[in-house]
């Protein structure tokens, strides 16, 4: 058995300034970490529990992007906010079948991210015994 200490998502961005604005200004992740230096250091973001990783870069983009799956508080409060800043909006908030609250947006590659809002009744929030 592997015993995993640490994990995160890694991203070759295309350009990787224009990617660092948007995941570090436009949708305000925190720094967890940079190493090396010009445009193709590394730059690890918080992710909630987990961590981004963009660093090197791409050649071109990739034929199938990776999906980010980000749980905010209030899933239309941020689509005000980002839809503001210019982000590009695949689908607006909507309350799926399965009671969560989910908006897509794109990264500067393409790359889809949901944020979704885990509403107060959603069986999520359960946790039997506590």
């Amino acid at each position: 058995m592997v015993h995993v200490l640490s994990s995160r998502v890694l991203l070759r961005p295309v350009d990787p300034e224009r990617s660092r604005t948007f995941y570090g200004e436009v949708l305000g992740l925190g720094v967890y970490r940079e190493f090396g230096t010009g445009p193709e250091r590394g730059t690890v973001y918080f992710l909630g529990g987990g961590f981004l990783e963009l660093s090197g870069r791409a050649a071109e983009l990739v034929a199938q992007p990776v999906r980010l799956w980000l749980q905010v508080a209030d899933v239309r409060a941020a689509h005000e906010e980002l839809a503001a800043r210019g982000v590009s909006v695949l689908r607006e908030p909507v309350r799926e079948p399965w009671g969560l609250v989910e908006m897509w947006i794109a990264d500067p590659d393409g790359h889809e991210l949901v944020l979704v809002e885990v509403p107060a009744d959603h069986p999520i929030r359960y946790r039997p015994g506590i």
